[in-house]
């Protein structure tokens, strides 16, 4: 299916049917994203259980809802802590009211997940990104730092990664065993 136009905006993602297929909108070009594989969706469950158990009342945790990065922009991370006092009926967030979003990468993701995303989530002002490979599972822990990038937009910077234990004090205190979230 060839797309017509490139100028879709949020809104326009508010138009589609309830059963409409999952879709992320990239500048102005609405993506149709494919199922994610088994491996994928345990990691990701894992990950919300674990995060679901020990975030602090301030924090909630979501899989895959969307959060509009700009007006013809909106990503779904696979999962994400965003603030207790988004009122739950939304489904689509802010990029303020998201404190970390994750990627589990995926074949036919990498470069998505590995570039184009964390680029995307540091200038919407998103403070942690976290990058979860899956073979073997290793995690890859970001924040936005000083750095700046070429167009003037703040950019992450590596704060921890490991196949074994991520310890990090921000969202909030983390001691996390990768084998509790490998499948």
């Amino acid at each position: 299916m060839r797309q017509q136009r490139a100028d879709y905006t949020l809104e326009d993602l508010l138009a589609l049917p309830d059963d409409a297929p999952r879709v992320e909108l990239v500048d102005g070009v609405i993506q149709v994203t494919p199922s994610p594989t088994l491996g994928h969706q345990n990691i990701a469950s894992l990950l919300w259980l674990w995060l679901h158990s020990r975030v602090p009342d301030r924090l909630r945790v979501a899989q895959a809802v969307g959060v509009g990065l700009s007006a013809n922009t909106s990503r779904q991370p696979d999962v994400l802590l965003y603030r207790a006092e988004v009122p739950a009926d939304r489904f689509r967030l802010r990029p303020s009211d998201v404190l970390l979003a994750v990627e589990i990468v995926s074949p036919g993701t990498r470069r998505v997940d590995r570039f184009a995303k964390p680029g995307e989530y540091a200038a919407a002002g998103i403070p942690f990104y976290w990058r979860v490979e899956q073979d073997p599972v290793h995690l890859y822990a970001y924040r936005i730092g000083d750095r700046v990038g070429p167009g003037g937009e703040r950019q992450y910077e590596l704060v921890a990664d490991s196949a074994e234990l991520i310890e990090l004090t921000e969202p909030f205190d983390i001691k996390l065993p990768i084998a509790e979230i490998t499948p």
